[in-house]
């Protein structure tokens, strides 16, 4: 039996200094692959922006340099470079430099900016750096010393300078025997740099890195300063997006007398946002307790406002209503974050959460109340989005294989036979007396009737909620089976063809203008792929003896009486539903020797804003548009029947 080896006070390991900082690299830094590299360069660059938020300094500049080494430089007061008290022969800054926990930060900051991570900050860069060299300007002297991995390696340099400098200047080159590469990333250096100067408002940051080290399009040179901070930056980043109302939420609060919160949010009409969650200026991705603070706080504040305001529907309204169409930036600024698991990527603070929720509210109610008629509006499109996300609630995408989900079809709808969707078509006709010979005239095995009833609602100009309680537009979408609007998938249609089959007059071309126009806002992709079309039914029977000719159009009528000898006897069509089966099948329906027009978009954004302007013209809220548009367009003199 062998001996157990001893373990006593011989084996306890005592690491002075900052050999624990290279012995265990990833308890300061977190890794030692890019994310622990660039980490320095946080810990450098909070220190400055320290001197700028106590108001000591105006300005940083920050360069990366061919011989992989980071300079950064403030014009703040400077580390202290007098002796410490505890330490006779070694000043302040040499303190700092190369021991664990002794205060780097000499300013009376209200909240510490190394966002809880690690708290050792220039120390921990010193003892994982290769070189580092420090620059202190202070009263018209220069103090420098030049470090390599934790220990000094010359005593400290004093010289005259320029009475007008003063801050530190830290230079650094990483230690290679740490980390897996000490190529730092261009890009991922512009990124949080330039947010650094967003996130605390005033800061100005010099940007500077040699050409060489460039491989992408990232600036090589380029100066961040937001005096309004977030504001600024989400303004200037985002003013492309086509947004629902003028103004944007932004709050700015103070808790717990020194702890901070900042919040911009823009509401967007398309489906485009970004969301992105600070804490001390470190980005947390993954976002926590705040993030959800603002969450909760917002819907609290729309469903009071809503209540208050008498509006319906409201309580369908979730937060991906708001925010997968808003761009939105929280930032906060607190005492002892706490994060949760390994990679410090999301704040779990229940107590922070429900104390920011109260304070968010009110906030928001007062933005809400204080912009009563874009609050309105905003709130409007919210409920419409919410019902567009359900389906209107109650309709269902339905497969045509599935015997009970035929069941679930609208009881007006006379479907075909059909189990595949190649051939099928579905007429949509106005009214029970057309369905029913459209009925009798189609192929049982690909052609389905639905008949509507009278005209449907102008849905271009209507809230989403009047929509949901219009019985025909249901039984349309239900019949279809896509969905509309968000959940639209071309897909999912039943029916290879939409073809709208409405009377050869005023009113049937009034009633296809409104389905034109309901496809065109929920359904687009329909017409984009050339699937909706018009029939064209005849306007006139010309009988010949046993001969029977059908015009279209004026045009046709005189050509046949033309061509053709005899007293004719002509009638005039009044309405599909007057027209017996099998004359419907052989002039309309039968794809041998009907004529159809398809409806498609034109390619382009010139095309599409006219095509905007066309549908606002005749179907929007404003009657003098419409009036307008006749005017311009209509050729009166021309049918005039004098």
């Amino acid at each position: 039996m062998t001996k157990s080896k001893t373990y006593g006070a011989k084996d306890i390991e005592v690491l002075e200094g900052l050999l624990p900082v290279r012995k265990r690299p990833g308890m300061y830094i977190g890794n030692t692959n890019i994310e622990g590299l660039h980490h320095l360069v946080n810990e450098i660059l909070d220190n400055s922006i320290d001197e700028v938020v106590a108001g000591y300094a105006k300005k940083i500049d920050f360069k990366y340099s061919l011989d992989n080494s980071i300079t950064i430089k403030d014009d703040g007061r400077g580390i202290p470079i007098d002796f410490h008290p505890k330490f006779k022969n070694k000043r302040a800054f040499e303190i700092v430099l190369t021991t664990l926990h002794s205060g780097g930060k000499f300013t009376n900051n209200a909240y510490k900016t190394s966002g809880g991570l690690h708290g050792v900050g220039i120390s921990v860069v010193n003892a994982l750096s290769e070189k580092l060299e420090i620059k202190i300007y202070n009263k018209s002297k220069l103090y420098s010393q030049t470090y390599s991995k934790g220990k000094a390696k010359t005593k400290v340099k004093i010289e005259k300078c320029n009475k007008n400098l003063k801050g530190t200047e830290i230079k650094f080159i990483p230690d290679k025997e740490i980390f897996e590469s000490i190529l730092f990333s261009p890009k991922k250096l512009y990124s949080f740099i330039k947010m650094k100067a967003v996130l605390v408002k005033g800061t100005k940051i010099t940007f500077n890195i040699s050409k060489e080290l460039i491989e992408d399009k990232t600036p090589n040179r380029e100066e961040f300063l937001y005096v309004k901070g977030i504001a600024d930056f989400m303004q200037s980043n985002f003013q492309q997006r086509k947004k629902i109302t003028n103004k944007y939420f932004y709050a700015s609060l103070t808790f717990n007398s020194n702890e901070k919160c900042e919040i911009y949010i823009s509401f967007n009409e398309l489906e485009q946002s970004s969301l992105m969650s600070f804490c001390n200026t470190i980005e947390t991705p993954d976002g926590g307790s705040h993030e959800n603070s603002l969450k909760n706080s917002f819907m609290k504040a729309i469903k009071i406002f809503s209540h208050k305001n008498q509006l319906t529907k409201y309580l369908n309204i979730n937060t991906n209503d708001i925010f997968d169409y808003a761009d939105t930036l929280i930032s906060i600024f607190i005492n002892s974050p706490s994060f949760e698991g390994q990679t410090k990527k999301r704040i779990t603070m229940p107590k922070l959460q429900k104390q920011l929720e109260e304070l968010l509210q009110n906030q928001i109610l007062l933005w809400l109340n204080s912009n009563k008629k874009e609050s309105l509006k905003l709130i409007e499109i919210l409920i419409e989005r919410a019902l567009l996300r359900t389906d209107l609630s109650k309709i269902k995408k339905l497969d045509r294989k599935s015997i009970k989900e035929k069941n679930r079809l609208p009881g007006k709808l006379v479907d075909c036979t059909s189990n595949t969707i190649q051939n099928t078509e579905l007429f949509i006709v106005e009214g029970d007396s057309a369905g029913g010979s459209a009925k009798q005239a189609r192929f049982r095995s690909t052609q389905a009737i639905l008949p509507l009833k009278g005209k449907i609602l102008n849905v271009y100009s209507v809230s989403l909620s009047k929509i949901a309680d219009n019985n025909e537009i249901q039984n349309l979408v239900h019949s279809l089976g896509c969905g509309l609007g968000k959940n639209f998938q071309l897909s999912k249609l039943r029916y290879e063809k939409i073809i709208l089959m409405t009377d050869a007059d005023v009113d049937g071309s009034h009633i296809a203008t409104l389905l034109i126009t309901f496809f065109y806002k929920y359904m687009r992709k329909i017409i984009e792929e050339g699937k909706l079309y018009l029939a064209m039914p005849p306007l006139y029977k010309i009988s010949y003896n046993q001969e029977n000719f059908f015009a279209y159009n004026e045009k046709d009528k005189e050509k046949i009486l033309n061509n053709n000898k005899g007293s004719p006897q002509l009638t005039r069509f009044k309405g599909l539903g007057e027209m017996p089966a099998n004359q419907l099948k052989d002039t309309t329906m039968d794809p041998e020797k009907r004529s159809l027009i398809q409806l498609k978009l034109a390619d382009g954004i010139k095309y599409t804003k006219q095509t905007e302007k066309l549908f606002e013209a005749l179907m929007g809220k404003k009657a003098e548009k419409r009036f307008n548009f006749i005017q311009e367009n209509a050729n009166f003199i021309n049918n005039l029947d004098i």
